[in-house]
């Protein structure tokens, strides 16, 4: 024995754990001390020396009598009924058993994560009854408790004995090495159809001894934690399990309370749903209650919605039916610093949020705070949805939010409420850089709060595209909590960004809740710029009379106030009111009011610049081309001095438009052209589709129609996306 042994360059060790017996007994065996080895010793020896033939006959002596097969065991809880949805997992799992042919040397490996309540167990189970009868030699199953509220996690050298017990493995011939215990239990799998179930693990070291060594057994495993190590170092196969889909919850509360319930209420089903968020856990619940109190559906869903009570009512009595439990035992595995940003994200007002935003509202350091967001993502705690982008589960912020205390709330509300402000204005004055001075002066930031650094534009338009559904969260919290300041701040900061990307109803809402801000400050001026800004959200929407009600308090409080320039600037927004309503000569009274309100001020250049260039508009809509010229030359004069982007863009679609009347079409597509690369560049989506349109008429006139047509379908493309409805038909209408 000792001569195959050396042949192999094995060491007594690496036989005995290879093998599964103790080291002790190797060496009593070569020793001579133990004459007679049992059979099994004899054949597992063979079978590790990878002796075959005589040779192999000759060195078993008759002990190589074929051993008794291990007892076919399915140890497999009971399938889940009634099991809704996870059709996509479901087929991700069976894709792997069927690539297993093409691994050969390797078992087959799966990790299915999630956060708690997920449905991870259930999956689990229910396919591994499903694909039972594709692996004979049994089905093996343990809890290894990695997320038990006892906080007794199962030592996987235990899961190996009871493997080996339910293997047929007698007492006596267990070794007590737990390394030669996992050696034996994989020595009895090699060869054989087996599937190991390993459910709740708590990390990779738990699960590493039990995996097998060999390729026709595979291994499904569920744990709260990502489990990256197995990923890495074992080519374990990673299945992220999210929550069921609407379709797929309203399938699981058919399945629990019967259709001719639901059907009788179809009304209560969506706020259930909408209320449980997708979670299997919730949903179950809910629907256990509402089978055990026989209580409408309606009742249900409104005890779901009232505010601050929805974890009491996803508590069916015990820990496994508790959402509120299960979720503070993967709480309670964090360390110090991850569970109080897990705590301060049911902080955050949005729906997700960014690194930087996370480091606000920790007031930590970036580098922390992207380790310790790591950590929450490891455990399932939070969700990297995007690169640097993270959110969390609605239950999950729920939970978060009761357990952060009045003051840990309070600071890091301030913090990110100040990162948000502070950004967007910033964001906002890159935007439309000759804007005037913020009316509301921005304070201080507190101390861990940091705006987020943009350079250029670009990066400011593409960061209030990303962050305008936190932005609008913010300006919502701000309003509910009386923070007038930050609300007109938000309404300001968001206003160009509202206007160019065609968001009237977002501007409208930011506005009228600064309106009601701007009579709490009491800062002159305030007030007579937020009525004129509403006005101008709700000339977008089309709604004239409220938007007249607006501009006309501008204009009252700018007079009361003997503001000229502000007067000016009403009579503009006023002048756009009439175009919308067909009124060109009311308008063009109004152009020229603003005109000589500036010309009397001494206004600044560029609001000169604009009033000329409204002024040239009207008079080319009403049929003067060649006076429109005149005013809209000197307004690009004054424009390109000043290098004001978005008022030169204006101006040279102004001025396309009186050169296609005059029939100078060359001119009139130079200018129609350099229109639109700038309001294309500079974020401005309805102005952009307008000029489109225009250069696809010019092109028309001038005769050539291929050219027509690409530029009134570019402009349908963007009015499309802007849900410009009546804009769309028109531009159809031309395309046909």
């Amino acid at each position: 024995m000792r001569a195959h042994r050396r042949r192999l360059g094995l060491s007594q060790e690496d036989l005995a754990e290879r093998i599964g017996i103790s080291t002790s007994t190797i060496g009593k065996v070569e020793a001579g001390r133990i004459s007679q080895p049992r059979p099994a010793t004899v054949r597992l020896l063979a079978d590790a020396f990878g002796l075959t033939g005589a040779e192999r006959d000759e060195f078993c002596g008759g002990a190589d009598s074929p051993p008794p097969a291990p007892r076919v065991m399915s140890l497999l809880p009971p399938d889940v009924h009634p099991f809704a949805g996870r059709a996509d997992e479901l087929a991700r799992l069976d894709a792997l058993l069927d690539g297993q042919s093409g691994r050969p040397s390797v078992a087959v490996i799966a990790t299915l994560s999630g956060m708690a309540g997920v449905g991870k167990t259930s999956l689990a189970v229910h396919w591994a009854h499903r694909v039972a009868d594709q692996f004979p030699d049994g089905r093996l199953y343990v809890n290894l408790r990695g997320f038990d509220p006892s906080g007794r996690v199962m030592d996987p050298a235990d899961a190996v004995r009871g493997f080996l017990d339910t293997l047929g493995v007698p007492a006596e011939q267990i070794p007590a090495d737990a390394d030669a215990q996992a050696g034996r239990y994989r020595n009895l799998l090699a060869g054989r159809r087996v599937l190991i179930v390993l459910d709740n693990a708590r990390d990779a070291e738990q699960v590493r001894p039990l995996l097998p060594g060999t390729p026709t057994a595979a291994v499904l495993i569920t744990s709260r934690s990502q489990l990256t190590g197995l990923i890495a170092t074992d080519g374990a196969r990673p299945i992220q399990l999210g929550v069921l889909s609407p379709e797929e919850s309203r399938d699981l509360l058919n399945e629990r309370l019967g259709k001719t319930r639901v059907a009788a209420e179809p009304g209560a089903l969506p706020d259930i749903v909408e209320a449980c968020a997708g979670l299997p856990l919730a949903l179950s619940i809910a629907a256990a209650r509402a089978q055990q109190s026989g209580f409408p559906l309606a009742a249900l869903a409104a005890d779901l919605n009232e505010a601050g009570h929805r974890l009491n009512v996803l508590d069916a009595g015990d820990p496994l039916s508790d959402v509120r439990a299960i979720f503070s035992w993967s709480y309670a595995t964090l360390t110090p610093p991850a569970a109080r940003l897990f705590r301060l994200l049911g902080v955050h007002p949005g729906a997700d949020l960014s690194t930087l935003a996370a480091a606000a509202l920790a007031g930590e350091p970036v580098p922390e705070t992207r380790r310790l967001l790591s950590q929450l993502t490891r455990a399932n705690l939070a969700t990297e949805r995007l690169p640097g982008r993270y959110n969390q589960h609605d239950l999950l912020r729920a939970y978060a939010a009761e357990l952060v205390a009045p003051d840990e709330a309070g600071a890091a509300e301030a913090r990110i409420l100040a990162h948000y402000v502070h950004t967007t204005c910033a964001a906002n004055r890159l935007l439309y850089p000759t804007l005037n001075p913020i009316a509301v002066p921005l304070g201080p930031l507190p101390p861990g709060a940091a705006v987020e650094p943009i350079a250029g534009q670009q990066a400011a338009l593409a960061w209030l595209t990303v962050e305008h559904g936190n932005l609008l969260a913010a300006a919502a919290h701000s309003v509910a909590a009386g923070l007038h300041t930050y609300t007109w701040q938000l309404a300001w900061g968001l206003d160009t960004f509202h206007y160019r990307q065609s968001h009237p109803q977002d501007q409208m809402t930011t506005w009228r809740a600064a309106v009601t801000a701007a009579e709490r400050l009491d800062i002159p001026g305030v007030r007579a710029y937020t009525h004129r800004r509403l006005g101008e959200a709700y000339r977008g929407l089309g709604r004239s009379d409220e938007a007249y009600a607006q501009v006309r308090e501008a204009l009252r409080r700018y007079r009361d106030a003997g503001d000229v320039v502000g007067e000016g600037d009403v009579h503009l927004d006023l002048s756009m009111l009439a175009e919308l309503e067909g009124n060109l000569d009311e308008a063009l009274e109004h152009a020229e009011h603003a005109l000589t309100a500036y010309q009397s001020a001494d206004a600044q250049d560029r609001a000169l610049a604009r009033s000329l260039n409204t002024v040239g508009w009207f008079r080319t809509l009403l049929g003067d081309h060649e006076a429109a010229l005149e005013f809209c030359r000197k307004a690009l004069a004054i424009n390109m001095r000043l290098g004001i982007e978005e008022s030169i863009a204006s101006t040279l679609d102004s001025l396309g438009h009186a050169y296609r009347r005059l029939g100078r079409y060359d001119e009139a597509v130079d200018h129609c052209r350099r229109a639109v690369e700038i309001f294309q560049r500079m974020g401005y989506g309805p102005l952009t589709a307008e000029s489109l349109e225009r250069l696809g008429d010019t092109h028309r006139d001038a005769g050539h129609p291929e050219a027509a047509r690409e530029a009134w379908t570019r402009a349908l493309e963007t009015r499309t996306r802007l849900n410009h409805e009546a804009a769309v038909q028109v531009l159809k209408q031309k395309l046909h």
